[in-house]
């Protein structure tokens, strides 16, 4: 005789909107309150769980602030841009889309990237880690791009392929759209079609 496994569609969709409650309340307390000063105790309340039910459910407020930032750093719009990049013989057309799948990125998750991980940065060593392994990511697909430009023969006179990298995340990077957007108020817009056309002045032999 075998046993089964007994499932619940039910079960299963409490459980899931339990750890949405959690997430969201700490997201809302987080960036009201900064990341230090919010207690787990506050979390549940937010959320009308119990406090065993957060820890249960999520963990501790590192493991709550890492599955908060998951979402920032596996958008599709970074996998959607690198296809079109490898897709397009058109060197400006190369930097474009690298532009725009960073600034959808950072615009369809501004409020914590900005709000919290800059403004108020956590120093936990697990949250560190993560966003550690963000950058790196970054950077990765950002030499993805310096890949196609060089398989292109579009780069400058003078501008090898390591310093392409660099130049990318010099536009391209994080800090490219914090200083813009969030320090200097530019719209996404403004903002991304001037940092393509100066990635472009900066990287192409024919801008």
């Amino acid at each position: 005789m075998t046993s089964r496994k007994y499932h619940s569609p039910l079960r299963t969709h409490s459980a899931s909107a339990t750890r949405e409650a959690i997430l969201g309340s700490a997201h809302e307390l987080f960036s009201a309150k900064g990341y230090p000063q919010v207690t787990i105790g506050e979390i549940a309340e937010a959320a009308k769980v119990a406090v065993p039910t957060v820890y249960s459910t999520m963990g501790n407020k590192s493991k709550i602030l890492t599955a908060l930032l998951e979402p920032a750093l596996t958008d599709p719009a970074i996998a959607d841009a690198l296809s079109a990049v490898d897709a397009s013989d058109d060197p400006r057309a190369v930097i474009e889309l690298t532009a725009e799948g960073t600034r959808l990125t950072h615009e369809r998750h501004w409020d914590l990237v900005y709000g919290l991980f800059y403004r108020d940065p956590p120093g936990e060593p697990a949250v560190k880690a993560v966003l550690d392994k963000g950058a790196d990511d970054y950077v990765h697909a950002l030499t993805r791009v310096a890949d196609r430009l060089v398989a292109l023969g579009s780069l400058a006179a003078g501008v090898s392929h390591a310093e392409a990298v660099d130049l990318l995340w010099f536009h391209l990077g994080p800090h490219a759209w914090i200083t813009l957007v969030g320090e200097r108020g530019w719209p996404f817009d403004r903002a991304r079609t001037w940092i393509a056309d100066a990635a472009c002045r900066a990287l192409l032999r024919n801008p």
